[in-house]
């Protein structure tokens, strides 16, 4: 019996594909599924890394550019007290190792230093990091008399009193300064004091301190948030 032979619609044939079409159709998703997948494993692997470098960077900053210090003792009183939270910026002391040269901080800067020897002066521990603040200079001839330092220079040839012009705390008082001595710095020397100076175990007990044993300067009060400031 014959047939008639049945040609497909318009709608029919729209929705017929090739193997041509087919093969090209399975590689595009394939594609774009590949491409997922990277994506994805380059997020991973972003996000771990990251991950991995946030303590590295962390330890690296605290090292060489800034580290947060909490202040133990009433050495440093009446211009920072027990338990104050302190941010001791510590790049400029890098730098100065890096370029091979000594890091002298200025006159008045109160610092972070490592003591040795500490045990052989009463205390607990050999060998500490302390604050003071900085008061004679490499080459500064120091003498204390009568409860007062005087400093002698180049550039002051007669002599000046560092604690003049010092900020000591909220009012500010001179303090009074005992064990009279009579030194010479040498190029790489600093003489350091206690605010507190009836309380502080300072360069007047255990001498004047290399520049290499300075740790950093001190920049900011961050705690208690009432008495926040910056040095």
């Amino acid at each position: 019996m014959p047939v008639n032979e049945q040609h497909p619609t318009q709608d029919q044939s729209a929705h017929t594909t090739t193997p041509t079409e087919s093969a090209e159709s399975d590689h595009k998703h394939s594609k774009q599924s590949h491409q997922k997948q990277k994506g994805r494993a380059t997020s991973t692997l972003s996000t771990v890394g990251i991950l991995l470098l946030a303590p590295l960077i962390a330890i690296l900053l605290t090292v060489y550019v800034f580290q947060s210090y909490q202040v133990d003792g009433p050495s440093m009183q009446n211009t920072l007290h027990n338990g104050d939270r302190l941010i001791v910026w510590k790049l400029p002391r890098t730098w100065a190792r890096i370029t091979g040269h000594q890091y002298v901080p200025k006159r008045g800067d109160i610092i972070i230093l490592t003591e040795s020897g500490l045990s052989n002066y009463g205390d607990t521990q050999d060998t500490k990091q302390l604050v003071k603040r900085v008061i004679g200079l490499p080459g500064d001839h120091i003498v204390i008399k009568d409860n007062t330092i005087t400093v002698y220079n180049k550039q002051h040839p007669n002599g000046f009193k560092p604690d003049a012009t010092l900020p000591y705390g909220k009012n500010g008082a001179i303090p009074p300064t005992m064990n009279n001595l009579d030194l010479t710095l040498s190029s790489t020397q600093l003489f350091v004091c206690g605010d507190n100076r009836p309380d502080s175990l300072d360069s007047r007990i255990f001498g004047p301190i290399q520049t290499k044993q300075v740790v950093g300067k001190l920049v900011a009060r961050v705690f208690p948030i009432q008495d926040a400031k910056g040095f």
